[in-house]
């Protein structure tokens, strides 16, 4: 009797064990492709792509990914290979995507060159477009599996592969297009800015098998408590600054589309430092709101997390949270500092609840420090719901602000004004200067091809103007038109915007 009550339990351990797989088998997992294409058969040859690719695979093996490696790819295999990475994802899963090889840039758009792309010249764009594979397709195609996070790394701004001596190249030229309009959950580097090259070595005695951006790319990854922004900054820093011991010029590039920090390796730092802090006290009733409302956190897919929008002005900081749900009440505090408080209401009806709609916008004074923002709100059943961390960032959230009223404003970067000749005024880029690295400008070409000098961005004060401050330069009366290209601070580049002369101003 003894016996078969064991094998019974055993066979009910051995159920709820397989149970336990297959909940786990659902579960968010990581998966990643890795291209490189050396062995190209009608353009220049690569050395190192396949290795960075390799190299790639190995470092993303270590992170927990199950990882493809694709090595010199015709433009069928490179096909078959994207269906095999499309097979292998699932909504919500983190797909990592990195290519090694030739590059492209047609009109604005980029194209990853396999190992069969024709020797192509001047006029024959398209030949070199149906051959290739459209970097934007990658990105669509990992947005139609649903992957909750999607990571895509070019270590492909190399020379114009189809320059020969003697003939006129397909129209383009070094390095790749910025991919500034990502959706949401995407997150893109390259190895190199716009109009830049990627070095494969610094010298002839560099033994390092893979190229300057992937050898230390790779190796970022790897450290622990890192975020995917902190990843790309310091890569792009030591990339940059080897770079510059050969005065080259290589500045990777990211663009970031992520809602949440996403850690690779391990978890915040400041995170292991809480989880040992003591809990803090459950969280009291806030008398104006709906009586019995005890605070909860709801299941996750039962839930919109808010989500703020930050914009800084002379007297401080205005947040705006939005809201998926009907809200009775809000409240917040910035993180274990004190009560949470309510942010009260305004005179409107919320036509979902018919009652007074809750103030959506908070204050913070010029002077926050970083920190987290924890938001919870009453549900239209009563119920709270939170709290919600929120990071805030005053660096991050002004570059991001100023940023967004620059790209609303392109209109407004230059304006024209005669006395004692041309004055042309650039006030405006002055004012939102925090949100830019570099402003280059083009009298009479459409190509913006000198620096024009900034002053220096005061976090503490950022829109102020100073006397002496330069905010205009002297044309010659003669001047038809200034164009210009604006660098962000994120290494991100404007469309390039031409102002005609013959639009002045009489104030």
């Amino acid at each position: 009797m003894m016996r078969r009550l064991f094998r019974t339990l055993a066979a009910l351990g051995l159920a709820a064990s397989l149970c336990g797989i297959a909940s786990a088998a659902r579960a968010e997992k990581r998966v990643a492709l890795v291209v490189g294409n050396n062995d190209y058969k009608n353009v220049q040859k690569l050395l190192k792509a396949v290795n960075d690719a390799r190299t790639m695979g190995d470092t993303l093996k270590q992170l927990g990914f199950s990882v493809m490696v694709a090595e010199n790819q015709s433009r069928q295999q490179f096909s078959e290979t994207l269906l095999a990475f499309d097979r292998a994802i699932e909504p919500g899963d983190t797909a990592f995507f990195f290519y090694a090889g030739h590059g492209f840039e047609i009109a604005g758009q980029n194209y990853l060159l396999p190992t069969d792309v024709p020797a192509a010249s001047e006029g024959q764009e398209e030949l070199v477009r149906d051959a290739s594979i459209l970097a934007d397709r990658v990105v669509e195609r990992l947005q139609n599996k649903k992957a909750r996070t999607s990571i895509l790394v070019f270590d492909a701004c190399r020379n114009n592969p189809f320059e020969r001596s003697g003939t006129r190249a397909v129209a383009g030229g070094g390095g790749l297009a910025p991919m500034t309009q990502l959706p949401e959950g995407v997150f893109s580097v390259f190895s190199a800015g716009p109009r830049q090259t990627a070095l494969d070595r610094l010298s002839n005695d560099d033994a390092n098998p893979n190229s300057v951006f992937t050898r230390t790319f790779a190796k970022e990854l790897l450290q622990p408590g890192e975020n995917l922004v902190q990843v790309a900054q310091r890569t792009r820093r030591l990339v940059s600054e080897m770079a510059d011991t050969i005065k080259h010029k290589q500045v990777p590039v990211y663009f970031d589309q992520m809602v949440d920090d996403v850690f690779l390796s391990g978890i915040a730092k400041d995170a292991a430092a809480a989880a040992a802090r003591p809990a803090d006290p459950p969280p009291q009733k806030v008398a104006a709101l709906p009586p019995g409302s005890v605070p909860r956190v709801p299941k996750e897919e039962s839930v919109n997390a808010p989500i703020a929008s930050f914009s800084r002005h002379n007297g401080g900081w205005s947040v705006v949270f939005s809201f998926a749900d009907p809200t009775l009440g809000i409240s917040w505090r910035m993180a274990g500092n004190g009560d949470f408080r309510e942010t009260g209401f305004i005179d409107t009806l919320d036509p979902r609840t018919r009652k007074r709609m809750p103030n959506p916008s908070i204050e913070l004074p010029s002077d926050a420090a970083a920190g987290t923002i924890e938001v919870r709100y009453v549900n239209q059943s009563g119920d709270m719901q939170g709290p919600f961390p929120i990071k805030f960032d005053p660096e991050a959230a002004l570059i991001r602000d100023q940023r967004k009223i620059l790209d609303m404003t392109a209109t407004s970067w230059l304006s024209f004004r005669e006395f004692n000749g041309l004055l042309v005024y650039y006030t405006h880029l002055v004012s939102y200067r925090c949100a830019i690295r570099e402003v280059r400008i083009g009298i009479d070409t459409a190509v913006p091809n000198q620096v024009l000098k900034m002053p220096a961005c005061d976090m503490r004060d950022p829109s102020e103007i100073t006397a002496g401050m330069p905010l205009y330069m002297k044309l010659a009366p003669a001047t038809q038109s200034v164009s210009v290209e604006l660098t962000y601070r994120d290494g991100s580049v404007s469309e390039i915007k031409s102002f005609r002369t013959a639009n002045r101003s009489n104030n």
